[in-house]
């Protein structure tokens, strides 16, 4: 066994720090607002830090034309949780800032999370008011992880909620994420996660493919044309490198031309030529009949240039054979963020029952009591209702549907601390495509127009008796 660490002196106190955890990652603890930190020492300092708390993850509306959300992010914010750890290195500075005082820090320098949460499968399609993830534990466990959870979550959703209307657009043609050099350096390799999950088939972002097992795409850009002397030799270059299934970059200067010398450097065997700009629903016919009248009958045509849902939509009847999406896809495509919220809405009373809170300000209401999740489908398996369950705290928590139209939507993601591990890793993103397919199925035949309307389905409330 080996020896335990030494205590960490802090400000005036004393500090012996847990073991650090097996990751090698660093520690997430940081990654958060100093109020919650403000608000565990008042919560220390009165008592009630201990009480047994359920916080609830929700978007009280989606955003503006949009019929459904997508949840992403669940698996990165299990493996965030498993670095959310205060070593020597994050209490100095707390301390040394003022942040907290020396109680606080002492607290912190031995937290770990030993609640539980249970969520929507990462993948799963949202709608407002949905309870797509529930915290339980003490209040000082619980509001400490706010701040991450919700930074996660509505980033990667917003990404993976245009992603989806993305791949619903392009129908069975595989959509590419390549938005990395519009996005913040870590933001574009969650961005990359993200759309995966919502059905984008590979990423050039090089560190999502490593960390996640995502496939990953990319030949040259203009550069590497403007570089050679001509088309001719760039395309020789590349094909020599990479081999004939390669794709060939077509309109830096005339397209025609390009086409015709891509064809030469590679044989009717190349694998694919990509367009990145002009009319790209008059140049795609123009090539594919080019490249048939050349031999080159399999030789796929990619397109990009600042594509979207509608772009990728308005090009349903061309001959595209796949299409690549960067900045629209890595911003939400206009809606940057899924205004989720962590609300508590449950906590223990004197007596250590839970009861239920909620926020009555005007225009920002939350629904107090713990809510489990199902989806109503009809007889053919489409989506009629989201349904929350409420009531009281013991018959929620335990709730298993009677009706078999209803689909439960909650499932455990960790458990007294431990985090199921399923959700995590490149098994995890696997899981998530898997369900975000499934769950999008289930929308009711006109969920995936692309023009503004409702939500798909209603949110209705269902209560349970006593």
């Amino acid at each position: 066994m080996s020896a335990p660490e030494p205590p960490v002196r802090i400000g005036s106190a004393a500090v012996r720090t847990a073991p650090p955890s097996p990751s090698s990652h660093a520690s997430t603890a940081l990654l958060t607002d100093r109020y919650e930190l403000t608000m565990l020492q008042a919560a220390l300092a009165d008592g009630t830090a201990h009480r047994h708390s359920v916080f609830e993850v929700f978007a009280r509306r989606l955003p503006p034309g949009r019929r459904y959300g997508v949840l992403a992010g669940t698996g990165r914010v299990l493996e965030a949780l498993t670095d959310f750890r205060f070593g020597e290195a994050e209490l100095e500075w707390l301390a040394a800032e003022r942040v907290v005082d020396d109680a606080t820090v002492e607290y912190l320098a031995r937290y770990r999370f030993t609640g539980s949460i249970s969520g929507y499968a990462e993948g799963e399609v949202f709608f407002p008011r949905s309870p797509v993830m529930v915290v339980e534990g003490t209040f000082a466990e619980c509001v400490l992880l706010e701040t991450l959870v919700l930074s996660i979550l509505n980033f990667d959703s917003a990404v993976a909620s245009a992603a989806s209307r993305m791949t619903s657009a392009a129908v069975d043609r595989p959509v590419l994420e390549m938005g990395s050099r519009r996005a913040h350096e870590q933001a574009a390799v969650a961005a990359a996660r993200a759309a995966v999950v919502a059905g984008f088939s590979a990423t050039s972002n090089l560190e999502a493919g490593r960390r996640w097992g995502l496939p990953t795409i990319g030949t040259a850009a203009h550069a590497f044309m403007l570089l050679h002397d001509d088309e001719k030799s760039a395309f020789a270059s590349q094909v020599a490198s990479l081999g004939t299934d390669t794709t060939l970059l077509v309109d830096t200067y005339d397209v025609r031309a390009g086409v015709e010398a891509a064809v030469a450097a590679a044989g009717p065997e190349l694998g694919a030529v990509r367009l990145d700009s002009g009319d790209l629903l008059y140049m795609v016919q123009e090539v594919r009949k080019q490249l048939d009248g050349l031999g080159a009958t399999s030789t796929k045509i990619v397109v990009s240039s600042d594509l979207d849902e509608h772009a990728i939509a308005a090009l349903a009847a061309a001959p595209v054979d796949a299409y690549g999406v960067g900045t629209s896809v890595v911003t939400g495509s206009g809606a940057p963020t899924c205004g989720m919220v962590y609300k508590l809405v449950a906590r223990a009373g004197d007596h250590g029952v839970l009861e239920p809170v909620a926020k009555a300000s005007a225009s920002k209401t939350s629904v107090g009591g713990r809510k489990n999740a199902a989806r109503r489908l009809d007889a053919d398996g489409r989506a009629e209702a989201e349904v929350l369950i409420t009531g009281p705290d013991v018959a929620v928590s335990t709730w298993s549907p009677d009706d078999q139209a209803l689909r439960p939507l909650h499932v455990p993601l960790v458990i007294e601390g431990a985090v199921d591990t399923r959700w995590c890793g490149a098994h995890g993103v696997h899981t998530a495509q898997e369900r975000h397919r499934d769950s999008r199925a289930e929308l009711p035949r006109g969920a995936r127009r692309l023009s503004a309307d409702e939500a798909a389905v209603p949110t209705v409330t269902v209560t349970l008796e006593g």
